[in-house]
């Protein structure tokens, strides 16, 4: 372990083009549960799947249960940067990191500082109406009741991306760039699972993959580092002089 993180500090000491893509698990050391762990949402009892409540196709048929999922699991304004997200940004403003890519869309990354952050799945933080365009923050979500609705009497509908809705393609050619050119690619907080999102490190074409995550993945055997410990531990020790 200690061999390992003297060759990552040495790593993130030499990097000008590093790039971190990360999940749900970057965001549980701020409070914010994950998905799949044994106490992640997925395994939680709800009336409906927390997938099939999370989809285009219920949001549109039954919008009043999906908001009152969303506002009770999908909401966490109390939440705040932890070591992790510091780290990164750290790293950004010193030169050493390109991009965040992130899975995630509670904002944290920007909270502590990171500017130039691909959200693949959208933010909390941006909703519009569907009726009208009319764009909304996150107060207007959580001081609402039932189905938000805009001035116009359009429904506001959260700026991330359901089950059954595609990515946005400016998006993922942006990390996709930012990946190619990676000198360093850090993995972490994430099982490597949701499609198409995962996909996107086989455009990482060089040599230093170090992956950070509490229990496998697929990509564990090709990774160049491999930790399982607490991200925020592994950040936080590899920015060390």
């Amino acid at each position: 372990m200690e061999k390992a993180m003297e060759t990552f500090r040495q790593w993130v000491k030499e990097s000008r083009r590093m790039v971190f893509f990360g999940g749900a698990g970057v965001s549980t050391e701020s409070g914010i549960p994950d998905f799949r762990s044994t106490n992640g949402l997925y395994h939680q009892q709800y009336r409906y799947p927390p997938e099939t409540i999370l989809s285009h196709r219920f949001f549109q048929r039954n919008p009043e249960e999906f908001f009152r999922f969303y506002r009770d699991k999908m909401l966490c304004p109390q939440a705040k940067p932890n070591r992790a997200h510091r780290v990164l940004a750290r790293w950004e403003e010193e030169g050493r990191l390109q991009a965040v890519v992130t899975q995630n869309i509670d904002g944290l990354h920007q909270a502590a500082g990171s500017r130039t952050v691909w959200e693949l799945h959208g933010s909390v933080h941006r909703n519009h109406c569907l009726q009208c365009g009319r764009f909304f923050g996150l107060d207007t979500i959580l001081e609402s009741a039932g189905v938000p609705r805009c001035p116009c009497g359009g429904i506001i509908k959260p700026d991330v991306v359901l089950y059954e809705e595609a990515l946005e393609p400016s998006v993922m050619e942006g990390a996709a760039e930012a990946i190619a050119g990676a000198d360093l690619l850090i993995v972490g907080g994430t099982s490597l699972a949701v499609y198409p999102a995962a996909g996107l490190l086989r455009y990482y074409p060089g040599c230093r993959l170090a992956l950070i995550n509490r229990s496998p993945t697929p990509m564990d055997g090709a990774a160049d580092l491999l930790f399982s410990d607490s991200i925020g531990e592994v950040l936080s020790a590899a920015a060390q002089d």
